[in-house]
């Protein structure tokens, strides 16, 4: 623990690399959310435009947000 810490101080060990799969997951989960939520309120409501776009938040909001935590994590790459 205490090198774990000596690391962290020192800026030899980085955290955004170990919250990032937490942030990816979080992420996702509130994409696909958002998703569904927007399909629902489409199909209550008869709009086919709600709908349209509550599928395409479902496909395509998880590949937004895994190229938003690559580019973080490209932003804090120590090489």
């Amino acid at each position: 623990m205490k090198n774990w810490w000596k690391e962290f101080l020192a800026f030899q060990r980085l955290v955004t690399p170990l919250i990032m799969p937490v942030v990816f997951w979080v992420g996702v989960a509130i994409a696909v959310i958002m998703g569904i939520i927007t399909l629902v309120d489409g199909a209550r409501i008869s709009s086919a435009r709600l709908i349209v776009l509550g599928i395409i938040t479902l496909f395509f909001g998880p590949v937004f947000v895994r190229i938003l935590c690559e580019l973080v994590l490209t932003f804090f790459r120590k090489e």
